[in-house]
């Protein structure tokens, strides 16, 4: 099977993940682990723990298991107490760290539990902060980054990070390397923050794929363009660029459309596909959306289509 590495965070990735598992690829998905956010905040606070939150939202996005384990391990505490809005999932994880040694461990036992089929592995098993530095001050932490993106020049960590072997042969063996859709700035960016990780990019000979967002995120991507999204991407890969796109080019109803903008200030993300040919950069593109209670995702299993295509033809 062709050897496939997802680099991700949050939702995006999660979706993602759900339509490749349909597919005969060798998936390895590794997740980023700065979130300080919710439950994942607390726990990563009170713990002194790398952020399981997206950990976990990939391992049930990807899980082959019994539906009533997968029920559970979604079930999310709602009455108040030092349980409130804290995720099963996350809670075990925590544990299996301490029981296992580290996340990396915990999250290969996890798969076993959920049948699933490839591998996860968490980006760094250290607590880290993400951190944005502008021209006279610093923001530490995703939800300060996400919330300054305009002010910042920089993307950082807070203390340089270690990868594992595993993660860099990973990417070495890799025939094709992708990078999720998600928030940009603090779900995609911060695995090119890891000179190890850009290093092992550069000597791969992988191409290198984006997914496109299909909307905009206030604060974050203003008014971005698919290239926009790209030139940014390139700009933390240093030597090595973007080869390829996935995006959709279905028309969305408007009804929708407007709705994301007076409600949300989000916008479609706009295909500006002659920028990208003078980028050098492959469109691959189709109907690749859906929308689910009036909000619009990616088509898992579409968007995973266009993807093994792509694989199936250059075998």
């Amino acid at each position: 099977m062709k050897k496939v590495v997802v680099f991700g965070g949050g939702t995006g990735l999660s979706c993602l993940l759900s339509g490749l598992k349909l597919f005969p690829i060798d998936v390895t998905t590794i997740i980023t682990v700065s979130d300080n956010g919710s439950s994942t905040g607390v726990l990563k606070e009170e713990l002194d723990i790398p952020a399981v939150g997206d950990v976990g939202k990939v391992l049930l996005a990807m899980a082959n298991g019994d539906d009533d384990l997968i029920k559970l391990l979604r079930y999310r505490f709602s009455k108040s107490g030092s349980l409130y809005n804290h995720p099963v999932r996350n809670i075990i994880l925590a544990a299996l760290i301490d029981l296992k040694g580290n996340l990396t461990e915990a999250t290969k036992y996890m798969c076993q539990l959920l049948n699933i089929k490839g591998t996860v592995l968490p980006l760094t098993e250290e607590k880290v902060e993400l951190v944005g530095k502008s021209k006279d001050k610093e923001y530490f932490g995703e939800e300060e980054v996400s919330m300054n993106i305009r002010h910042i020049r920089k993307l950082a960590y807070d203390h340089d990070i270690q990868i594992s072997d595993e993660i860099k042969h990973k990417i070495l063996d890799a025939d094709l390397i992708i990078f999720s859709s998600g928030s940009l700035y603090t779900s995609i960016l911060p695995h090119l923050l890891s000179e190890e990780v850009t290093g092992a990019i550069e000597e791969t000979n992988a191409p290198l794929m984006y997914i496109s967002n299909l909307v905009t995120q206030p604060g974050e991507t203003d008014d971005y363009s698919v290239s926009d999204h790209i030139k940014v991407l390139n700009r933390y890969l240093k030597k090595r660029k973007i080869d390829m796109v996935v995006a959709n080019s279905a028309q969305i109803d408007r009804r929708i459309i407007d709705k994301y903008l007076t409600t949300e200030n989000k916008k479609v993300v706009a295909l500006d596909r002659e920028v990208l040919k003078a980028q050098n950069v492959r469109i691959i593109e189709g109907d690749i959306f859906s929308i689910e209670n009036e909000v619009i995702r990616h088509d898992a299993l579409k968007t995973a289509f266009l993807i093994f295509s792509y694989l199936m033809e250059n075998n």
